[in-house]
C-alpha cells in the first residue's frame, strides 16, 4: 500500500510537472503566433486571452484565492507579487496593450522558473550536507554478518564497517585499523587515523582498512543525527533581517499599489492635456516594477546559505538569529580547561604538609576522588597507580569546590582554596603554575597535589584570528587558581582573566560583560563542559566546544571538532551573510526606486519594469549563493 501511495506521488509530481511544461510550450506558441501575424480584433484579443491564461492561470486563481479568503482586519495580507502581477497584466489587457500584458506574465513566469532553480540548486547543496547517514549497517551475527537498516542497530551491537563506506553509527573500534575521511562532521580536510579503542563518528567515511566497532548510541542519537536536526532547525529561527523583510513587505506592496492608483488618476485630473491611457500605463509598469520578490526570496536565502556554509565547516549554528549576532560580536569570553587548554591533566607535583608523606596525601587523594569522572581526579588516579581498596564512603561531589568523601573512617576533602575556607582549614597559598588541589583529612591540612594542563595547539592563533576579524575584547573565566589562570592568558594573549570562579559567578561576571557591552554589541562565550551550561545559556551567543550532547542543548552554536579557530571562521561567515544581505536590500531598493520614476516620467517602459521585478530578484538570489563559498 505503502509503496503503492509513493508511486501515485511520484506520478502525479511528474504528470503536473509534464502539465506546466505543455501549457508553457503553448502559451509561448500562441504569444508568437500573435505577435508574427495579424489578425482582426475579436481574433487577435482571442489568441492574445488564451496565450495569457496559459501562462498566467495559476498566478490569477492564486490572487483570487487570497482576495475571497481574506480575513477581517486582514486585507493587507492580500498585496503579493501575485495581485500586483494580475493587476498590472489584466490593466494592459483593458488599455488594448495584449502582447504586452501576455510579455509581463510571461517573462514574470520564466523569472519564477529560473528563480526557483537557483535557490533549488543553492538549497540542495547546503540541504547534500545533511544527507550523511548511512541506511544501512552491517550487523555482526555470530560468525555472519547481515545487512540491515541503521535505524535497528541496538547499543552494544557489533558492526563491521568496510573500505568506502560510510561510518553508519556512533561506537568504538574493537578491532581493525584505518582513516576516516572526518569532512563531513568536522570541516577538516586531513583524514583522521583509528585503531582499537577509538571513538567513531557516524556520517565519516572510512578510507580504507575494516573496522569492527560497538555502537554506543542508536541511530536516532548518533552524532549525524544530531547535526541533520541541529541544521534542519536552524532554518526555523529567522534573523532580524528576515523579519524585517517580511513585515517591509507587507507594508511596501500595500503603499506601492496606492501610489499606482494615485500615478493613474490624479495627473489626468490636475494636469492639462494628461490622458489617462497614458497614466494609467505608467500605473501599470509601476506596479510591476514594485514587486518585492527580490527581498522576499533572497533575504532569507543569504541566511540559509550562511548556516549551510558554516556546517559545511563543522560549525552547527542554531538559527539564523544566532548568525546574524555573530556579526556584531566585540566580546569573546572563554572556558578554561578543555576549551582553551586540552583538559589532558598529569601530577606535576605533591607536597605534603609536615604531619603527612607523599605517599599518605597521594593515598587519601585518589581514594576520596575515585568515584569523580572529572579529569583532576582522573590524573590523581592515573598518579596513584595502586589498586583503590573498596573503603570509600559517603562521596560527595560540591560543584565548584571539589568532593568529601569517608576514606577508611577518615573525613578527607579534596579541593580548592574556596572547599579550604568553607572548612575553616589553614592551607598553604604555593607560587606555582598548574591547578592546585589541597588536601585535609580529619580537619588537619595534609598538603597539596599540583596538576598541569597543556594549552591547545591552535589556542594561540584562535585569539589572534579573532582580533583580526574585529573583536575588541578577550576574555578568561575560569575556576583555576590566579596564577595558573593569568599564566595561560599571558601565553595567548587574553585581555582580561577572572580565576577562581564558581559556575555560577561565571554567569555573573558574564553578567557584567553584557552590561558593559558597547550599544548593539553582542558577547560569546566558549565552553565545552556540562558545568558551562549556565554560562552557554546566559550570554549572546553561547558556543559548545566539540560536544553534542546536555552541553549543546545550552549553546547557541558548537564547533564539531572542537577547533577554536572556528568561532573567527563563524563570525567571518556572519558577517559576510549580513554584509550580502545589506549588499540585496540596497540593490533592490536602488535599482527599483530608479526605474519607478523613470517610469513615471515614460522613460522606461514594460521590458525595463519586467527586468527590475525579474532581473533583480535572479541577481539578488546569486549573489545570496556566494555565502556558502566563504
Amino acid at each position: 500500500m505503502g509503496l503503492n501511495s509513493k508511486c501515485c506521488g511520484s506520478c502525479c509530481a511528474h504528470h503536473e510537472d509534464r502539465f506546466g511544461k505543455t501549457k508553457m510550450f503553448l502559451g509561448i506558441s500562441l504569444f508568437l503566433v500573435g505577435i508574427a501575424f495579424s489578425f482582426a480584433l475579436p481574433l487577435e484579443f482571442g489568441i492574445f486571452l488564451a496565450s495569457y491564461l496559459l501562462l498566467g492561470g495559476d498566478v490569477l486563481l492564486l490572487t483570487l484565492k487570497n482576495i475571497l479568503s481574506i480575513k477581517k482586519g486582514k486585507i493587507l495580507e492580500i498585496f503579493d507579487e501575485n495581485f500586483l502581477m494580475s493587476v498590472a497584466t489584466i490593466g494592459a489587457f483593458i488599455i488594448g496593450e495584449y502582447p504586452e500584458g501576455v510579455a509581463v506574465m510571461l517573462f514574470y513566469k520564466i523569472g519564477e522558473i529560473l528563480q526557483e532553480k537557483a535557490v533549488k540548486n543553492s538549497k540542495k547543496s547546503i540541504s547534500s550536507l545533511l544527507d550523511l547517514r548511512a541506511e544501512f549497517a552491517n550487523l555482526q551475527k555470530g560468525k555472519k554478518i547481515v545487512k540491515v537498516p541503521a535505524q535497528s542497530v541496538k547499543v552494544g551491537d557489533i558492526i563491521v564497517i568496510k573500505a568506502g563506506e560510510k561510518v553508519p553509527l556512533d561506537g568504538i573500534v574493537i578491532s581493525g585499523k584505518s582513516f576516516l575521511d572526518t569532512s563531513v562532521i568536522s570541516g577538516e580536510s586531513i583524514p583522521k587515523s583509528v585503531m582499537e579503542g577509538s571513538e567513531v563518528f557516524s556520517g565519516c567515511v572510512n578510507q580504507n582498512g575494516t573496522l569492527h566497532v560497538r555502537v554506543t548510541y542508536e541511530f536516532k542519537d548518533s552524532t549525524v543525527s544530531k547535526i541533520a536536526k541541529f541544521v534542519e532547525e536552524a532554518s526555523l529561527k529567522k534573523s532580524k533581517t528576515e523579519h524585517f523583510i517580511r513585515k517591509f513587505a507587507k507594508i511596501y506592496t500595500p503603499i506601492v499599489v496606492f501610489t499606482a492608483l494615485l500615478v493613474a488618476f490624479l495627473p489626468p485630473l490636475f494636469i492639462e492635456n494628461a490622458e489617462f491611457g497614458e497614466w494609467f500605463y505608467k500605473a501599470l509598469i509601476f506596479l510591476v516594477i514594485s514587486c518585492p520578490c527580490a527581498l522576499v526570496v533572497s533575504i532569507p536565502l543569504s541566511f540559509f546559505a550562511g548556516l549551510g556554509g558554516a556546517s559545511k565547516r563543522g560549525i552547527l549554528i542554531k538559527g539564523g538569529n544566532y548568525l546574524e549576532a555573530l556579526s556584531h560580536v566585540d566580546t569573546v569570553a572563554f572556558d578554561k580547561t578543555g576549551t582553551l587548554t586540552k583538559g589532558e591533566f598529569s601530577v606535576s607535583k605533591i607536597k605534603p604538609s609536615d604531619s603527612f608523606s607523599k605517599d599518605e596525601l597521594l593515598f587519601f587523594a585518589a581514594h576520596a576522588e575515585s568515584f569523580s569522572p572529572h579529569p583532576i581526579a582522573l590524573s590523581i588516579l592515573k598518579e596513584y597507580k595502586d589498586n583503590i581498596k573498596n573503603e570509600t564512603k559517603k562521596h560527595e561531589e560540591i560543584l565548584g569546590f571539589g568532593v568529601k568523601a569517608e576514606v577508611f573512617g577518615k573525613l578527607v576533602l579534596v579541593g580548592n582554596e574556596k572547599l579550604m575556607e568553607l572548612n575553616s582549614i589553614v592551607y598553604e597559598k604555593p607560587n606555582v603554575f598548574g591547578s592546585i588541589v589541597h588536601v585535609a583529612v580529619d580537619g588537619i591540612y595534609a598538603g597539596y597535589i599540583v596538576i598541569s594542563d597543556k594549552i591547545k595547539e591552535e589556542s594561540k592563533k584562535a585569539i589572534s584570528d579573532l582580533k583580526d576579524v574585529g573583536v575588541k575584547n578577550t576574555v578568561m573565566l575560569t575556576g583555576d587558581n590566579k596564577q595558573a589562570a593569568e599564566e595561560v592568558a599571558k601565553e595567548l594573549n587574553i585581555d582580561k582573566v577572572f580565576s577562581n570562579l564558581l559556575p555560577l559567578e561565571k554567569v555573573e561576571k558574564l553578567d557584567l560583560l553584557l552590561k558593559n557591552a558597547a550599544k548593539g554589541k553582542k558577547v560569546v562565550f566558549v565552553g565545552d563542559g556540562i558545568n558551562d551550561a549556565p554560562s552557554l545559556a546566559k550570554a549572546d551567543i553561547g558556543i559548545a566546544v566539540g560536544a553534542l550532547d546536555i552541553t549543546a542543548q545550552s549553546a547557541d552554536a558548537v564547533l564539531t571538532d572542537g577547533n577554536l579557530q572556528k568561532v573567527a571562521i563563524a563570525i567571518k561567515i556572519a558577517k559576510k551573510t549580513s554584509a550580502v544581505a545589506k549588499q540585496n536590500i540596497a540593490f533592490a531598493l536602488g535599482v527599483k526606486t530608479i526605474l519607478m520614476i523613470f517610469g513615471i516620467a515614460g522613460i522606461s517602459g514594460m521590458w525595463e519594469a519586467v527586468f527590475a521585478d525579474v532581473g533583480v530578484t535572479i541577481l539578488a538570489v546569486l549573489n545570496a549563493v556566494r555565502v556558502v563559498r566563504v
